[in-house]
């Protein structure tokens, strides 16, 4: 099959300013055109008068659409009236109506799924409101199929809510913004394209994958973009041209290349976090979230419904996402309790608290026992934690800030980081931070280095895609061997049976990097309690001026 591109438009909210959309239209078919379709999301239509009379000018042929348009349904009351019905049709010449929510297929093969309206939030739902039907009835067919791979292009009136995780931040209001059951329909449609309106904004959200790393075959990524609303006076982005060969007609090679900025899938949790969820997920939603959100349940066959979500609800003892039962402020969530005495948990006894460079509220910072440099450090978290991938939201964003403070201090010595974690025979996490001489060797000679020598052990090092959340790789209770390098590229190994304890100090301690082999095993570099504290002592303040803890 021959891949011709489709070219297409994609457009905001237009309000009733056909004649202003149009113009532009035009001008941009004259400059780079032609295009084959015009795709708007949001709301088309206006409910002033004057919107009305442009609309009219259309509607009796006066004025024609200069390509072929397709638009969503109503997303307020006020416009309903301008749409005859569910059902899609031609409302006017090169200017037709999607429906409710379906499938279009164009002569190309390009697939488009869509929904008009906005979640409905009550029973009956509103004429602008879809429903757990409308969804169930859009996905069941699609995804039924095992050969299902995703659609080429998803149009919502909606934001999925939550798609700025793992990505960049757009320029809204987060907190009560797009739909949980929108976001669920892009979770199963997977589609290329995602185009969304209502918010008065333009986004374009990094690239995001649909598979989970060193798991699944690579997939197709998807790109969600937000459109303002055209002739918005604050002149944000509301049209949006691309090319497209349809999914059906693409080399499979091309189609899951993985662009470098690709992230995780905003939509898909932790397999603790879906854990909890499900835990809950009778009697459960987001705080901030409405009180009525649908969700799809794949388990179930052909013609299941969504599922909904009602208030989140906890028993006793029981904690919410953010480690609060309902009903209590701000307590702390509590981790898990080790089974026998700890080294590392800061409140046990046994822990060398000498050793301790800087505390936060979540973690702290102590000088390695047996360090392989002076300036050899641990970042711990307070509570007993095995494990990164273990570790609650605000626990991580601590360990990010101790991480960047520790960049920053290096950076000042002439040095560059590495960090190491081994998930293997250990039971409190300790994220281990090495400062390297920027004179002794380049980024590239350390990846190197733990590549050749875990290939020596034979031992396969994975390098992670940029942007990739490691919980999206190993689930809690996964062993596993960790690296991450001053320029933020990441190492992983899946231990299977055996692995060398001192592997990540014997690298760095060889010939090649600090050519300090012999202090491989920390067990030979231990110093007396006194030289201990008289180290530490100097490394407090030297580290001081980049201490966040001490500004909190």
């Amino acid at each position: 099959m021959s891949e011709q591109p489709v070219r297409v438009l994609a457009c905001g909210d237009v309000g009733g300013r056909l004649s202003a959309l149009f113009t532009r239209v035009q001008s941009i078919q004259k400059k780079a055109g032609p295009f084959d379709l015009l795709l708007c999301v949001g709301e088309f239509f206006g409910a002033t008068p004057e919107a009305e009379a442009e609309w009219q000018q259309y509607k009796t042929g006066a004025k024609k659409a200069p390509v072929h348009t397709y638009i969503l349904g109503a997303a307020s009351q006020e416009t309903v009236r301008s749409f005859p019905g569910a059902e899609g049709c031609e409302l006017a010449e090169n200017i037709t109506y999607l429906g409710r929510r379906g499938v279009f297929t164009g002569v190309s093969g390009l697939q488009i799924a869509y929904v008009s309206g906005r979640e409905a939030l009550q029973e009956p739902a509103p004429a602008h409101c879809f429903t757990s039907k409308d969804l169930s009835a859009l996905v069941a067919p699609l995804t039924s199929g095992n050969k299902f791979r995703g659609v080429d292009v998803l149009l919502t009136c909606q934001w999925p809510r939550g798609v700025w995780q793992y990505g960049n931040a757009p320029e809204v209001t987060t907190k009560a913004c797009g739909s949980g059951a929108v976001a669920e329909l892009a979770d199963h449609l997977k589609p290329r394209y995602h185009f969304a309106a209502l918010e008065g904004a333009h986004y374009e959200r990094l690239p995001y994958r649909n598979h989970v790393i060193l798991q699944e075959n690579a997939q197709h990524v998807s790109r969600f973009i937000a459109l303002a609303a055209v002739n918005n006076p604050a002149k944000k982005k509301y049209l949006y041209a691309f090319n497209i060969i349809p999914m059906k007609t693409m080399d499979p090679a091309e189609l899951v290349k993985q662009p470098q900025d690709v992230t995780e899938n905003p939509y898909r949790r932790s397999t603790k976090e879906r854990a909890e969820r499900l835990k809950t997920s009778l009697s459960s939603t987001q705080e901030e979230e409405p009180a009525n959100q649908f969700f799809f349940d794949l388990s179930k066959k052909q013609g299941a419904g969504f599922r909904g979500r009602g208030r989140k609800r906890y028993s006793d003892g029981e904690e919410g996402r953010d480690g609060r039962p309902d009903g209590q402020n701000k307590q702390p969530r509590r981790p898990p309790q080790p089974s026998g005495p700890c080294w590392f948990c800061l409140a046990s006894p046994q822990v060398e608290k000498h050793l301790v460079i800087s505390i936060g509220t979540h973690c702290y910072l102590a000088l390695a026992k047996g360090s392989l440099t002076p300036r050899h450090m641990l970042i711990l978290p307070i509570g007993h934690y095995q494990s990164v991938v273990e570790l609650g939201s605000e626990v991580l964003e601590e360990m990010e800030r101790y991480k960047a403070a520790l960049k920053s201090f290096f950076q000042s010595r002439g040095e560059r980081c590495v960090l190491f974690e081994r998930n293997y025979r250990s039971q409190h996490l300790q994220l281990q931070v090495v400062p390297v001489p920027l004179a002794r060797c380049t980024t590239e000679d350390i990846k190197e280095a733990f590549m050749v020598q875990a290939q020596e052990q034979q031992m396969e090092l994975m390098e992670i895609p940029e942007h990739t959340d490691l919980k999206q790789i190993a689930s809690p209770g996964t062993p596993y061997f960790y690296v991450e390098l001053d320029s933020g590229e990441k190492l992983y190994y899946r231990i299977q049976k055996y692995f060398p304890l001192q592997f990540g100090r014997e690298v760095l301690a060889s010939e090649v990097l600090l050519n300090i082999p012999t202090r491989a095993d920390w067990r030979e570099c231990k110093q007396s309690r006194e030289e201990e504290e008289d180290s530490c002592k100097l490394l407090r303040d030297d580290f001081q001026p980049y201490d966040f803890a001490w500004e909190d």
